[in-house]
């Protein structure tokens, strides 16, 4: 980043928690509040800003729905034990139902990568 001569500035309004956090920092790391700024804006600038609260409130329907496919594959899995008891199971219910299961598990992996690439993000 080029240092040249600082004649730009930028104005910012903090509620007093968000002060009192900066004060913190700038205690606990030396620096003026301007370099703190300076330095958390431009050495991440590259970086998307996630929103925490959304990113949850997402991660927790995924893992909603996740439980309910899961609980339906259960049911299913039940119903066919029960029709291959009564002899009463037709392959192309069992092909079916494998079939789904196989994207069931597709999808899981492309989803576990997914969230795999959030968290090496969040941890940059």
């Amino acid at each position: 980043m080029e240092t040249g001569k600082r004649s730009r500035k930028i104005d910012a309004r903090f509620s007093e928690d968000e002060y009192l956090v900066i004060l913190e920092l700038e205690k606990q790391l030396g620096i003026s509040k301007t370099e703190l700024v300076r330095t958390r804006l431009l050495q991440n600038a590259p970086l998307t800003i996630i929103n925490a609260r959304e990113l949850i409130r997402l991660l927790d329907g995924i893992g909603t729905e996740l439980g309910r496919a899961g609980n339906n594959i259960n049911q299913l899995a039940h119903y066919a034990n029960i029709l291959q008891l009564k002899s009463a199971l037709s392959p192309a219910v069992i092909e079916r139902f494998n079939t789904l299961f196989s994207q069931y598990i597709d999808n899981q992996t492309i989803l576990e990568a997914a969230l795999r690439k959030i968290i090496r993000y969040i941890g940059k």
